[in-house]
């Protein structure tokens, strides 16, 4: 599994986009069997209101636009699952990551 701490993380849905506020982002990168998943843990996120407009709505796909704290820009599709209570969020990854490089 590799790990990455992000400086900057945006989700977009439609129309809308939102930069993400938050104390920390971690994406993981997980390699099985051939295959690659991803994911990111956000924590610390301030936005209260998306965190409820997520969790309250059957739609949770996004656009995910990411840059790691050595510079790397990622984009993908996911799925956003959002914790309002613990002000945390968690996007599951839908396929290829743009801009990631296998070690």
């Amino acid at each position: 599994m590799e790990t990455y701490d992000l400086a900057r993380l945006a989700i977009a849905q439609h129309s809308q986009s939102w930069s993400l506020s938050f104390s920390k982002a971690r994406l993981m990168i997980v390699s099985d069997h051939g295959t690659r998943q991803w994911y990111i843990e956000i924590d610390g996120i301030n936005d209260a209101d998306l965190l409820h407009r997520f969790a309250e709505s059957e739609h949770i796909d996004v656009r995910m636009k990411a840059t790691t704290i050595g510079g790397k820009e990622l984009e993908g599709q996911g799925f956003f699952h959002p914790n309002p209570r613990h002000r945390a969020a968690a996007i599951r990854g839908d396929g290829q990551l743009a801009g990631y490089e296998a070690p």
